[in-house]
């Protein structure tokens, strides 16, 4: 199986691929790159260091090469939604194996772990646990429950099915709108649009349900005003977020 299935509780089914071995050997070779850019800009910044001591010099470049190493996972893939440069080029994306917001401790997880899946050089232990994994998920994956998926580059979604009202509460608030895009993930968009496209499969009791359950996913991203809200019920709500972030007709990268 190359694709990774979610359920939600009301029956509706997403599909994301997941990033094949070769793909993401491809991502890490580039990320590797660029830590070794960094390390090599910060070693030239701890050059100096040599006049003093050049043994304490080059323990500070090493030091500062394993530190790199390491927060330039933890920080990208946490700052920019589950992605490095690497991943980002090649369009793949951490993500939580069961869909929830990927949190912290699961991505400083997996990227401590690196230095497990390194053993003995080169990756060997990670890579064959990949192989191996029916998931392709390294040792630092199934510790933090993390998968990697690949984005395919999809064409606009057809927004005609969804009927939007004539007055968005969200857009008296741009400020709040543009936050709530950048933590909106493309699955999480997906999921919302996809919801709306198919609320009339829904039998009443499980539409109202599901919908309150994303309208309340959607206000943990962004603290919008009482009055943004209060006029609008659950899926209306939903619609209002699903127009703000479909306003440019594209998906967010």
């Amino acid at each position: 199986m190359n694709e990774l299935r979610l359920r939600t509780p009301e029956g509706v089914t997403f599909s994301f691929l997941l990033a094949s071995p070769i793909s993401r050997m491809l991502a890490l070779w580039v990320d590797i790159a660029a830590v070794a850019a960094i390390s090599q800009t910060l070693g030239v910044c701890l050059g100096w260091l040599g006049l003093f001591s050049p043994d304490f010099a080059q323990a500070a470049m090493i030091l500062s090469y394993f530190a790199t190493s390491i927060l330039y996972g933890i920080l990208l893939e946490y700052a920019c939604g589950g992605q490095t440069l690497g991943k980002k080029l090649f369009r793949l994306r951490v993500m939580d194996q069961q869909g929830l917001r990927l949190t912290f401790t699961q991505v400083t997880l997996r990227n401590f772990l690196r230095l497990v899946d390194m053993l003995p050089l080169f990756y060997l232990a990670g890579g064959i646990v990949c192989l191996l994994s029916p998931r392709f998920q390294r040792l630092g994956d199934i510790v933090a429950n993390t998968v990697v998926i690949r984005q395919p580059r999809s064409a606009t979604p057809n927004l005609n099915a969804v009927e939007f009202s004539k007055f968005n509460s969200l857009k008296a608030y741009p400020h709040l709108t543009a936050r709530l895009r950048q933590r909106l993930t493309p699955e999480a968009s997906a999921l919302l649009l996809e919801a709306l496209l198919r609320r009339d499969e829904f039998e009443p009791s499980a539409r109202i349900e599901l919908f309150e359950e994303l309208a309340g996913y959607c206000s943990s991203l962004v603290a919008f005003p009482p009055e943004a809200m209060e006029s609008s019920a659950d899926e209306q709500f939903v619609r209002n977020v699903v127009e703000t972030i479909y306003d440019t007709g594209t998906l967010k990268p």
